[in-house]
């Protein structure tokens, strides 16, 4: 075959070809290589702590027991990002995992400025000689302070700790009326529930009728009073009557 017949032949491929739909493909193909760069690019700006730094925090919320201190530490990992590739869930957790903060929010706020809200564990009472309860009956761990002493005592499993504080509630509501105050209560492993006054006096209330039985001993506490030796303890796990041990002595009267 001749160089001439060559050419013509190619000619008409040439002819043939849609170059349409190439250069449409051309075109395609820059596009998507100018916004992969772009997007790149971007993503590297977001991310540069250098670029786009956190200028400020805002951190709010009535605070008795968290320090400054340890506000900081555990912001450390957002002000190590930038503004926009800081992961708030993470420094939430991490705001939570204090020991006196009870839950905390964190949010952007343009252009440059997180605001952080935390609110602390509200203590009501002693669990266990070394926990806490929080207005939730929710048990949490953390460093005890002074005026926090004369929180009541209460004792249980940790999976009955918001009945114990319920119960805790209307007995010492009960107590309260009639002139006496609760200082600890306590449910043992086999649900026997146990009293203590803020005048020493140990109560006894077994497994049911709790409020039943403590007004028994609000009924008899005065006649009780007319005895010469102090009440140390007072069973009143009896259907009809109760049992009363003397400070003083290991005498034990019982009432039936």
């Amino acid at each position: 075959m001749s160089w001439s017949n060559k050419g013509r032949q190619l000619k008409q491929k040439l002819k043939q070809v849609d170059w349409y739909l190439y250069f449409g493909l051309l075109f395609l193909l820059s596009v998507l290589i100018t916004i992969t760069w772009g997007g790149l690019k971007l993503h590297g700006l977001l991310n540069d702590a250098d670029a786009l730094p956190i200028e400020a925090i805002a951190v709010k919320g009535e605070r008795k027991f968290t320090s400054d201190e340890e506000i900081q530490t555990a912001l450390q990992s957002l002000m190590k990002s930038s503004f926009f590739n800081a992961d708030v869930v993470d420094v939430q957790r991490a705001l939570e995992d204090l020991p006196w903060v009870y839950h905390a929010s964190v949010r952007r706020e343009w252009p440059a400025k997180f605001k952080v809200t935390i609110q602390e564990q509200q203590a009501v009472a002693h669990w266990n000689g070394q926990a806490w309860l929080n207005v939730n009956g929710e048990v949490f761990d953390a460093v005890g302070y002074p005026e926090l002493t004369d929180l009541p005592m209460l004792s249980g499993p940790d999976d009955m700790a918001e009945e114990v504080l319920v119960s805790y509630g209307q007995l010492d509501d009960l107590l309260k009326i009639n002139g006496f105050k609760l200082a600890s209560l306590r449910l043992s492993p086999r649900h026997a529930w146990q009293a203590e006054l803020a005048n020493g006096i140990k109560i006894e209330l077994g497994r049911e009728d709790k409020m039943t039985r403590i007004q028994r001993f609000i009924n008899v506490y005065p006649t009780l009073q007319q005895s010469e030796k102090p009440v140390a303890t007072v069973d009143l796990r009896y259907d009809t009557g109760f049992a009363v041990g003397w400070a003083d002595t290991n005498k034990r009267t019982e009432s039936k």
